[in-house]
Protein backbone atom coordinates (compact mmCIF):
# COMPACT_ATOMS: atom_id res chain seq x y z
CA UNK A 1 0.00 0.00 0.00
CA UNK A 2 1.14 3.47 -0.75
CA UNK A 3 0.95 6.71 1.78
CA UNK A 4 -2.12 8.65 1.46
CA UNK A 5 -0.35 12.34 1.73
CA UNK A 6 -3.07 14.64 -0.59
CA UNK A 7 -6.03 15.19 -2.05
CA UNK A 8 -5.20 12.38 -5.08
CA UNK A 9 -3.96 9.81 -3.14
CA UNK A 10 -7.02 10.20 -0.73
CA UNK A 11 -9.35 9.96 -3.69
CA UNK A 12 -7.04 7.09 -5.42
CA UNK A 13 -7.44 4.62 -2.85
CA UNK A 14 -11.06 5.55 -1.45
CA UNK A 15 -12.26 4.65 -4.74
CA UNK A 16 -9.92 1.61 -4.73
CA UNK A 17 -11.30 0.56 -1.44
CA UNK A 18 -15.14 1.20 -2.42
CA UNK A 19 -14.41 -1.19 -5.58
CA UNK A 20 -12.84 -3.77 -3.22
CA UNK A 21 -15.79 -4.14 -0.66
CA UNK A 22 -18.62 -2.72 -3.25
CA UNK A 23 -17.95 -3.88 -6.89
CA UNK A 24 -18.61 -1.45 -9.68
CA UNK A 25 -19.94 1.88 -8.61
CA UNK A 26 -20.71 5.00 -10.54
CA UNK A 27 -21.29 8.48 -9.54
CA UNK A 28 -18.52 8.32 -7.03
CA UNK A 29 -17.28 11.11 -5.21
CA UNK A 30 -15.28 11.95 -1.73
CA UNK A 31 -17.45 14.26 0.25
CA UNK A 32 -15.38 15.32 3.12
CA UNK A 33 -11.96 15.12 4.25
CA UNK A 34 -10.67 15.52 8.01
CA UNK A 35 -7.11 14.85 9.39
CA UNK A 36 -7.01 12.52 12.20
CA UNK A 37 -6.26 13.70 14.92
CA UNK A 38 -7.98 17.23 14.08
CA UNK A 39 -5.47 19.11 16.74
CA UNK A 40 -2.37 16.96 16.66
CA UNK A 41 0.25 15.86 14.49
CA UNK A 42 -2.13 14.18 11.31
CA UNK A 43 -1.77 10.67 11.27
CA UNK A 44 -4.52 9.65 9.30
CA UNK A 45 -7.26 10.61 7.29
CA UNK A 46 -11.05 10.46 7.89
CA UNK A 47 -12.78 10.21 4.43
CA UNK A 48 -16.64 10.29 3.76
CA UNK A 49 -17.41 8.86 -0.40
CA UNK A 50 -21.06 8.84 -1.51
CA UNK A 51 -21.62 6.69 -4.69
CA UNK A 52 -24.14 5.13 -6.59
CA UNK A 53 -25.01 1.01 -6.74
CA UNK A 54 -28.28 -0.83 -7.94
CA UNK A 55 -30.18 2.29 -7.88
CA UNK A 56 -29.31 3.15 -3.88
CA UNK A 57 -26.79 5.74 -3.12
CA UNK A 58 -24.18 4.87 -0.35
CA UNK A 59 -22.57 7.62 1.93
CA UNK A 60 -19.45 5.50 3.62
CA UNK A 61 -16.88 6.87 6.28
CA UNK A 62 -13.50 5.49 5.69
CA UNK A 63 -10.55 6.16 7.90
CA UNK A 64 -6.65 5.31 6.59
CA UNK A 65 -3.32 5.95 8.29
CA UNK A 66 -1.34 8.34 6.33
CA UNK A 67 1.92 6.59 6.20
CA UNK A 68 0.83 3.16 5.32
CA UNK A 69 -2.42 4.20 3.54
CA UNK A 70 -4.44 1.06 5.44
CA UNK A 71 -7.73 1.56 6.30
CA UNK A 72 -8.20 0.88 10.11
CA UNK A 73 -12.03 1.42 9.52
CA UNK A 74 -15.08 1.39 7.12
CA UNK A 75 -18.50 1.76 8.14
CA UNK A 76 -21.49 2.45 6.29
CA UNK A 77 -23.37 5.48 7.09
CA UNK A 78 -26.36 6.05 4.84
CA UNK A 79 -28.04 3.88 2.40
CA UNK A 80 -30.64 5.79 0.47
CA UNK A 81 -33.09 6.11 -3.18
CA UNK A 82 -31.76 8.84 -4.88
CA UNK A 83 -34.00 11.68 -5.75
Amino acid sequence: MKSVSSREDIERESKRVITSLYGDVSDFQVTEVFAVPEKELRTGWDVQVRFIQNNLKYTVDLEFQEKSGQVVNARLIDTMKPL
